[in-house]
């Protein structure tokens, strides 16, 4: 959600609200990230919101509520466990966003010990771990107690969980006090955390035929972090026995004795005692990650260092945390409402991270796209682990265009790089910059193959219609003949905003064409019962292989019970038959026709009755199908309907006089960069645009496909594209194939918006969580009343609904001046 109102003119009645709507929000991000262990927002928008409230407080003291997150630290403990009261507040930590931040708090920390500028301050700097807050308490050397966070002054009683951790010891070594709380954090390495999240997915997929792919990825966790807190904060101790949980000391409570006079000190200590810290190698590191400094650059150093070391350490940190190294120090400078004055987190950002490309791949999309795919050793960034990332394509992995010229945005990325991954707010993880510094030496660029990685085809890149130059995208020529091709199109056709089949899962569709029940969309309406037994018994077989080698057993897996497999597939059949019938939009749309989307189809679906009138129309405008030069001349880009319009409209007598130069003419009315556009590809005075011009009129198109092009939501490109689809005998032969096994279509045309309408014309974008009714439903309203629904912010955007969680369209909102408002506004807006 937005800023409501501008601090610099906030009166004190809107502070009092947005201080109550704030207090209210952060409320509820703290209980989804506390107890549910399933936050919705980033850490960098829930410290968005912390700065916000502590900004209106620090402007309004007055105003301050007895609930205001500003005084609290974390969220009320699960009521499904057992409470232990802290001896000693387990409290949060101030954050740091800047290196002015840091400077600061050394400069608050001198003033308040009346220390001078040259005085020596010693302040030690070690990761911020991203887990679980865990306090462990020894009695006599020996563990009687071990508690959550929960609000600080109590937690959750989670002892018979945290026994079962290798690097939690029962019993202390060399060091037992009467007393001795140790303080840390519960974590899980990402290798750890992968290996779960798969085992995880197989135990959902035995028995879950019925069920959608992404309702079994809903069972795993997000990240690391979450991981770990769901996994410790289990009923039953054998569950948390069996995931692979790991503990780092760092801190204490309750102590009757201290091993040392420094933090450092004690730290090391901890170690010594049989605890794993921060203070000592890991991971084959031959120095520790924690580190006594003296000096303000000194910290921002190791804050660097730890920065771009990060994604090597095996698992999540999110910042660095600095503490006055002497323990009589921090007992003068005490605390401060929730947080302690002698400590502070320097928090990184939480859309970017450093990490290496261990390897390229390339895969094979449902158009014979040859997709570039990095392989990035894991790391996470806003919430989510990314070990993937799109590159793109072949120019953009290379850095230069087919011409070998550099290219605006081109990466040069090798494998070996290390590079910084970006992830804002629902924006798709992507490569900003190679780290060129660290190139390990012979790193060679990446050969991208001529040939199909899947069937050994011919892969080429076409000549791009709007720009008249090579594409930057090489395909696969096999078309539905190349497996990858054919499969990833199998997938399309069953996704949620084509056929919708309940069931039919992306890897339960491969495991089907692998089986060679399903080689086209037709042999899903066509499959037998007994040969889909055999798949899904194979299928579950496997899984519970899979699922009895992640948890180390020796005996075999019990098969399925008939009774269920006969079941699920009167499931997956009744399904099937259910989703015979769809409406024409979603027909064209899971055929996966290149260039046509869901707004196309829609459009496609207004022109047309049903499959055979499409058929017949696109037929229509084959025949009518304009010359080459009158198609590339209007897909050129920048050149829009009403500058082609006027480029037919050139008088026969210019086109034959010589003297004529189009280009330095001021009667063709063109702006700087068509002119730009059309020199780039006719050359410097337009000779040859006279003759592409000459051309292009005399292959002018008929009404059939102009019937097409000229729909907003459909256009040339599109048009071209559905020609070309349809021109393809197996592709035509599938469509029919479809029809003969008893598929047909609706096509309930919607009725125009009322002219009414207040969001008629207005281009609408939605962006973070929809409370009230689901993106779907929001886009569908939308666009029944007029608007046209886009999924980028732009100058152009007319309005942005923003719920929780809202993050980069919310920030381009902001940039370009368009107006936002929350939910409810939108549907009072809308009635």
């Amino acid at each position: 959600m937005s800023d409501l109102f501008d601090l610099d003119t906030m009166t004190p009645a809107e502070a009092a609200a947005e201080l109550e709507r704030l207090s209210l929000e952060i409320a509820e991000h703290n209980r989804r990230y506390h107890e549910d262990d399933a936050p919705t927002v980033t850490d960098a928008e829930f410290d968005a919101l912390r700065r916000r409230n502590e900004a209106i407080e620090a402007r309004f003291p007055d105003l301050v509520r007895a609930d205001t997150p500003s005084r609290k630290v974390g969220s009320a403990p699960s009521a499904k466990f057992a409470k232990i009261r802290h001896a000693v507040p387990m409290l949060s930590l101030d954050n740091a966003f800047a290196d002015e931040d840091v400077a600061d708090f050394a400069r608050r920390v001198r003033r308040f010990l009346g220390l001078s500028e040259d005085a020596k301050l010693a302040i030690t700097a070690e990761p911020k771990i991203d887990g679980l807050s865990l306090s462990l308490r020894y009695e006599k050397g020996r563990l009687v107690s071990a508690a959550t966070r929960g609000d600080g002054q109590v937690g959750e009683d989670v002892t018979a969980n945290a026994r079962t951790l290798d690097d939690i010891p029962g019993e202390l070594t060399g060091f037992s006090p009467e007393i001795f709380e140790v303080r840390g954090e519960v974590y899980m390495t990402h290798a750890d955390f992968a290996a779960l999240n798969a085992r995880l997915l197989a135990e959902a997929g035995e028995g879950a035929e019925g069920e959608g792919e992404g309702a079994r990825k809903a069972r795993q966790f997000a990240n690391p972090r979450n991981a770990a807190a769901g996994s410790l904060r289990q009923k039953d101790a054998t569950v948390t026995k069996s995931r692979p949980l790991r503990f780092f000391a760092y801190a204490w409570g309750q102590t009757s004795e201290l091993p040392g006079e420094t933090q450092s000190e004690v730290v090391a200590a901890l170690q010594a005692m049989g605890f794993q810290t921060n203070a000592v190698p890991q991971n084959g590191r031959t120095e520790p990650l924690m580190r006594r400094l003296e000096t303000v650059d000194g910290l921002i150093e190791h804050y660097r260092r730890i920065e771009a070391e990060r994604a090597s350490l095996g698992y999540d940190i999110d910042g660095v945390v600095y503490k006055v190294d002497d323990l009589e120090q921090q007992r003068e400078l005490g605390f401060v409402s929730r947080a302690p004055r002698w400590a502070i987190a320097h928090k990184f950002s939480a859309e970017q991270a450093t990490t290496v490309v261990e390897e390229i791949v390339i895969n094979v999309g449902r158009t014979g796209k040859l997709a570039p795919l990095a392989k990035l050793r894991p790391v996470t960034v806003g919430g989510v682990v990314v070990s993937n990332v799109t590159l793109h394509n072949e120019d953009y992995v290379a850095g230069r265009d087919a011409d070998g010229q550099p290219i605006r945005g081109g990466r040069d990325i090798r494998i070996g790089d290390t590079v910084v991954i970006q992830r804002a707010g629902d924006v798709i993880p992507q490569v900003v910059d190679v780290v060129i510094e660290k190139r390990p030496d012979g790193a060679e660029p990446f050969l991208y193959p001529d040939h199909c990685p899947i069937c050994g085809s011919k892969a080429e890149r076409e000549i791009n219609p709007r720009t008249g130059r090579l594409d930057s995208v090489r395909r696969c020529t096999a078309a539905m003949t190349c497996p990858a091709q054919a499969k990833e199109g199998l997938k399309h056709f069953v996704s949620r905003n084509a056929f919708d089949i309940e069931g039919l899962g992306g890897t339960f569709v491969e495991e089907l064409f692998d089986a060679g029940l399903a080689r086209q969309p037709a042999d899903l309406f066509r499959m037998e019962f007994d040969r889909l037994r055999d798949v899904i018994e194979a299928r579950r077989r496997a899984l519970s292989e899979a699922r009895r080698q992640a948890e180390g057993k020796a005996e075999p897996a019990k098969p399925a019970k008939r009774n269920e497999t006969t079941k699920a597939i009167d499931n997956l059949l009744g399904a099937i038959e259910a989703r015979k019938t769809v409406s024409l939009d979603r027909f064209i749309f899971a055929l996966g026709i290149p260039e046509i989307g869901e707004a196309s189809a829609k459009a496609l679906a207004r022109h047309f009755d049903d499959v055979r009138a499409l058929i017949g129309g696109v037929d229509a405008a084959e025949r009518g199908r304009p010359g080459e030069d009158w198609a590339e001349l209007s897909s050129l880009n920048t050149i829009g309907g009403v500058t082609f319009e006027r480029l037919m409209t050139v008088d026969e007598a210019k086109l034959n006089d010589t003297e004529w130069k189009p280009l330095r003419d001021g009667e063709l009315g063109l702006k700087a960069n068509q002119r730009v556009a059309l020199r780039e590809r006719y050359g410097e005075e337009g000779e040859g645009l006279v003759e592409a011009l000459r051309r292009a009129k005399a292959g002018a198109p008929g009404d059939a496909f102009l019937r097409l092009t000229r729909d907003g939501d459909i256009g040339t490109v599109a048009t071209l594209s559905l020609i070309h689809f349809f021109a393809e005998a197996h592709n035509r032969e599938a469509v029919e194939a479809l029809l003969d096994a008893g598929v047909s279509t609706t096509n309930e045309r919607a009725a125009p918006p009322p002219a009414s309408s207040p969001v008629r014309d207005k281009i609408v974008v939605f962006t973070g969580t929809l409370e009230k009714m689901t993106r779907g439903e929001a886009k569908e309203r939308a666009e029944a009343l007029g608007a046209k629904v886009s999924g980028s912010v732009s100058k152009k955007t007319d309005l942005v609904v923003a719920g929780p969680g809202a993050g980069s369209k919310l920030v381009d909102a902001q940039k370009h001046g368009v107006k936002v408002i929350s939910e409810d506004e939108w549907l009072a807006m809308i009635g």
